[in-house]
């Protein structure tokens, strides 16, 4: 069978784009955990791991500086789509984020482009409710400290990488 293709597809802006330098490190029903570098060199960070919860709607990354240390965990909203023909996921990122820095500081961005995207008809009403749906229970998870219930899935990886 022929590798799993994994595409980033963003609403704003519009673009669909191959990950095909990610490299697969773990895949089942539930999950999937790559391995990346970013797609262009950027001064801020370097490479990191991603999970896909394929359950819940987030994807979960650890963002690594150059020098291997921490820069965040960065965790994305996202839809799913499987063709099963072509054997590609499509993860669309529904524009609501949040950042949890090393110190324990928690940061919820981009919901102004949630309204922008319904406004301009860029995606569906229900597109919108699922995506403030699923990072209210991120949040819960997040402020009732079970982040690690996410987290771990990505650390039994960096562990023996």
């Amino acid at each position: 069978m022929e590798t799993l293709k994994i595409y980033r597809k963003r609403i704003i802006p519009d673009e669909c784009i191959l990950l095909k330098d990610d490299v697969i490190l773990e895949a089942n029903d539930e999950i999937i955990i790559t391995k990346w570098k970013t797609l262009k060199p950027r001064r801020d960070f370097h490479h990191g791991y991603s999970c896909y919860f394929l359950k819940t709607g987030y994807k979960v990354s650890k963002f690594y500086r150059e020098d291997d240390s921490l820069l965040y965990w960065y965790c994305d909203i996202v839809d799913y789509t499987y063709d099963e023909a072509q054997n590609s996921l499509i993860v669309t990122d529904l524009l609501a984020d949040v950042v949890i820095y090393p110190d324990g500081y928690v940061k919820v961005l981009d919901i102004e482009e949630l309204s922008v995207a319904l406004k301009k008809e860029l995606c569906e009403p229900e597109a919108v409710i699922q995506a403030l749906s699923r990072l209210g229970k991120l949040l819960d998870l997040i402020y009732e400290d079970k982040f690690d219930t996410l987290s771990s899935h990505i650390d039994k990886w960096v562990e023996t990488d």
